[in-house]
């Protein structure tokens, strides 16, 4: 009795090959940004949080170096909304459509109603009912 056998699935194509290398290259840019904002988070906050600490048990920290050390933390949040923009195109783009001073020329500008009826979840909708959901 013989069985038959399910052919075996052809060697890679150029076009999932490309596809692979395009998610690839998304994941490395992802990954990469992530370890900026973190690498930054790290290097502005972790010393505020040692310091803390250290004031908390030994109180031998002077207050000026306590405010630098709380200044260097705000100016990492400072820096957020430069890093996305530079690793995000999709956030670049959101600024560049909310933003006049981020705007091409040409673009039109959305309308306070129109940015409601976005964010809201009005407008024609199909009648539902709890049949229909479950």
């Amino acid at each position: 009795l013989q069985v038959p056998c399910a052919p075996s699935q052809p060697v890679a194509s150029s076009e999932s090959r490309r596809f692979t290398n395009k998610h690839s290259k998304k994941a490395l840019k992802a990954s990469l940004t992530l370890g900026i904002l973190l690498g930054m988070f790290f290097v502005a906050w972790l010393p505020f949080f040692v310091t803390n600490v250290t004031q908390a048990v030994c109180g031998c920290v002077p207050a000026g170096f306590f405010d630098v050390l709380t200044w260097l933390g705000y100016c990492n949040s400072t820096m957020n909304p430069i890093i996305y923009p530079l690793f995000m195109r999709d956030f670049k783009r959101a600024m560049g459509k909310y933003l006049p001073c981020c705007r091409r020329s040409g673009e039109p500008r959305p309308s306070a109603i129109s940015l409601s009826m976005k964010n809201s979840n009005s407008g024609p909708r199909a009648a539902t009912s709890l049949k229909n959901v479950l």
